[in-house]
């Protein structure tokens, strides 16, 4: 598939495009974005060369993984990135990271409750599940205010960047 661009009252959502890497780059040097989320640490410039010029492009090929940058319309500012990957016949997963000057402002809820609704009527959904490591406190809220349901914790999920296993959270939004 082709990205698309998504449009809100204060953001459009696109394709990330190399005049976005310093952005990415700089967004990426966050604490918060190397524990939480699984992004090479250190995070370099060429990781972010290789995500916007390699990896995004081939993923929007495939047709399992769908990624757009937010950017604010009144600044042009990167707000964050979120992606849509296809888990299993019907069911995607909701993912994004935000930038940590954009935080608090309901920029994440916006760009991600544009992505759903393009997903439910875009893809094959029946479900969007969302997953974030215990602690990500910033991450569950935005699940919660689009009507998320955190449907449990899974015990030492996964092994994250500081090479430790972490408990995660889960949750569920159903076609509505």
């Amino acid at each position: 598939m082709e990205p698309v661009t998504l449009e809100t009252g204060r953001l459009v959502l696109r394709a990330l495009a190399a005049a976005d890497v310093d952005a990415v780059y700089e967004a990426c040097q966050d604490e918060a974005i190397q524990f939480y989320t699984p992004v090479p640490v250190p995070y370099r410039r060429t990781d972010a060369e290789k995500l916007v010029g390699e990896k995004l492009p081939a993923q929007w090929a495939d047709d399992r993984d769908y990624t757009l940058g937010a950017f604010r319309k009144d600044t042009g500012a990167l707000v964050g990135t979120y992606c849509l990957t296809l888990v299993s016949r019907g069911v995607w997963e909701l993912g994004y990271w935000a930038v940590r000057e954009q935080r608090g402002r309901g920029y994440s809820v916006e760009a991600a409750r544009a992505l759903c609704d393009w997903g439910w009527a875009t893809l094959d959904v029946h479900r969007i599940e969302w997953w974030a490591m215990v602690g990500n406190t910033g991450s569950r809220a935005v699940a919660e205010r689009l009507g998320f349901t955190v449907e449990g914790t899974l015990r030492n999920r996964s092994i994250a960047n500081d090479g430790k296993p972490h408990d995660w959270w889960v949750g569920g939004l159903l076609r509505p």
